[in-house]
């Protein structure tokens, strides 16, 4: 086998490795929730998972989708603000570090209190699906500002200005020569980021939105079955974080071969 042929024989292999773990993990806690479904000598209820799969399956489900949209805005934000930093622009600069600086210095759990009860002060109504996705966005943008900045300051200044004398725009110098060739350097850091956010998620149920964790809490309520719930949502969220990892760890080893 040539060389180029092993390699994206390993990137396949690597790729298709975490979705193989993913499912023996997920059908792992279903056999065993379906097998243990009359209790256990100590007491435990793993029936309970099965019992409840659909409900708990519908907060994964909004899990995800509160993720997906909040990393897209986070990244979208992320990098205005990232563009903003370095800009020649005094004021813009500085805005831009006071709003990264402010959601990278305090508690997630804070800026979602904030929106959630902050906005209906000043007569602004909103659910919690809206402060949810709000509140992490801006604080997944103010991580991702500083993955961008610092792909941007890697690049040699010396380009840049090349650039500008050369006719092109502020915006084109960015758009042309500095933003292609940031992907390299911030694509695992970014893609780490949005798996953390997945995880953040789960503060949201705090706010009276209803994702896995307060979909759990729901069941817990009504059940009283703590300890097999929270295996169960623990479960979910590493069927939804490790490929994810490993998608990170297979860009970064193709990143390197390229470089």
């Amino acid at each position: 086998m040539q060389p180029a042929e092993a390699r994206r024989s390993a990137d396949v292999l690597g790729l298709i490795r975490p979705g193989l773990v993913v499912l023996l993990v997920a059908a792992g806690v279903l056999v065993l929730g379906g097998l243990l479904s009359q209790g256990t000598p100590v007491g435990l209820d793993w029936g309970i998972l099965w019992t409840n799969r659909f409900l708990l399956l519908q907060g994964a489900a909004t899990t995800v989708a509160l993720a997906v949209l909040a990393a897209v805005f986070g990244t979208l934000i992320g990098l205005l603000a990232a563009l903003a930093r370095v800009a020649r622009v005094r004021f813009l600069a500085q805005y831009a570090q006071g709003y990264t600086e402010i959601f990278r210095g305090s508690p997630l759990l804070l800026q979602l209190f904030w929106i959630w009860f902050g906005l209906p002060l000043i007569g602004v109504p909103i659910n919690g699906f809206a402060a949810a996705v709000i509140g992490l966005s801006l604080n997944a943008g103010a991580f991702c500002a500083e993955i961008f900045r610092g792909g941007i300051l890697a690049v040699p200044r010396g380009q840049s200005e090349a650039a500008l004398a050369s006719g092109m725009t502020y915006l084109q110098t960015m758009r042309y020569v500095v933003l292609p060739q940031i992907v390299r350097s911030s694509l695992p850091p970014l893609m780490g980021q949005q798996i953390s956010l997945v995880k953040d998620t789960s503060l949201a149920s705090l706010i009276s939105f209803q994702e896995l964790m307060l979909m759990t809490q729901s069941i817990i309520d009504r059940t009283h079955r703590i300890f097999e719930l929270y295996i169960g949502a623990a479960a979910v969220y590493f069927v939804i974080c490790y490929p994810l990892s490993q998608l990170v760890r297979t860009v970064e080893k193709r990143l390197a071969r390229q470089s």
